[in-house]
């Protein structure tokens, strides 16, 4: 299984790891999230749900969580880690490492701050199942989630200081997230929203002037410095070419009215771009799923079960689609 799941990520470029740690016996779960370049789904799988021994110090994470990535050959293809608190761990792991956005807990307050209100049970059910898959339904989901509230107060006047409330506190938490560019641009890279999300040109145009400075492909890089001119020239003709090629992909990007995920595939630098702003999750609800199924397996009758065999009977229970015994 373990084999399978390693091959499974080896052809995948950016790869997230979600990592949560458990106080009673202490003990780390740790899932990764890639993206399928091939079907563009979102895949998953469980990596380890490790015994930890002793107190929970940032560099007792640090290894485990290097150990766990070095295991399955990741280590170098990482794009972020998504933890509750573990920062300073994850500074230890990798100095220059790109932390969240945001604190993944944030949702839940999200979801459960208006869950009891029916006028925008839809809007809350988009966010919990489509915050799941991919990081750009993130701030459509929020927008989205706005102006139901606003329909709400129109239509229940006597509920209007309540409604006020909601908004308010919504936008105070979440108004910082409308403002990050790369949030922005990898919900202009989905082709469900593009830029009809948001009537708000500002946003719009940040999302835009992100993208267009990351869409290029790198150039070759010449090996001793030295160059001659002629090389020079060469270099930056080409340069200006595939500037203008990455342009003209996100013109026609933006001019397709298809709306599904295989359009990407038209579009070789917008899909790249896509993939790696859309692969982190926006929450941990994946590796709080891991510890509830530890539970069911860590039951009081199994009390004396050893800890590796423990997290054996875990991942084979959470990674099936990896393997089976016909």
């Amino acid at each position: 299984m373990k084999k399978k799941v390693t091959e499974a990520m080896r052809g995948v470029d950016h790869i997230t790891t979600d990592c949560w740690s458990a106080r009673r016996r202490s003990f780390i779960g740790v899932t990764a999230h890639w993206i399928d370049p091939d079907s563009l789904n979102r895949c998953s799988s469980a990596l380890a749900c490790k015994r930890l021994r002793g107190s929970h110090t940032f560099d007792v994470l640090a290894g485990a969580l290097n150990d766990i990535h070095s295991e399955f050959e990741i280590r170098e293809r990482l794009l972020r880690i998504v933890k509750d608190k573990g920062e300073a761990a994850v500074r230890v792991l990798c100095p220059d490492f790109e932390v969240p956005m945001f604190n993944p807990a944030e949702l839940t307050f999200l979801t459960e701050y208006v869950a009891t209100m029916s006028p925008v049970t839809k809007a809350i059910n988009i966010l919990q199942a489509e915050t799941n898959v991919q990081m750009g339904w993130l701030l459509p989901s929020i927008n989205l989630l706005i102006t139901k509230l606003d329909r709400f107060k129109l239509s229940l006047r006597y509920c209007k200081p309540l409604v006020d409330a909601l908004q308010l506190g919504l936008k105070k938490r979440f108004s910082h997230m409308f403002h990050d560019p790369e949030l922005i641009a990898a919900a202009i890279l989905l082709p469900k929203c593009k830029t009809t999300w948001t009537k708000d040109d500002a946003t719009i145009r940040m999302g835009m002037d992100y993208i267009k400075d990351h869409l290029e492909e790198p150039l070759l890089q010449l090996g001793d410095g030295t160059s001659s001119s002629d090389e020079e020239d060469f270099f930056s003709a080409m340069k200006t070419s595939q500037a203008q090629e990455s342009s003209k992909q996100l013109d026609g990007y933006l001019a397709c009215s298809a709306d599904h995920m295989e359009l990407l595939k038209s579009f070789p630098a917008v899909c790249k771009l896509c993939l790696r702003l859309n692969t982190p999750l926006p929450a941990s609800a994946t590796s709080e799923r891991l510890f509830s199924i530890a539970g069911l397996v860590f039951s009081p009758r199994r009390a004396r079960l050893d800890s590796r065999n423990v997290e054996n009977q875990l991942l084979l229970k959470m990674n099936r689609k990896f393997f089976n015994f016909k």
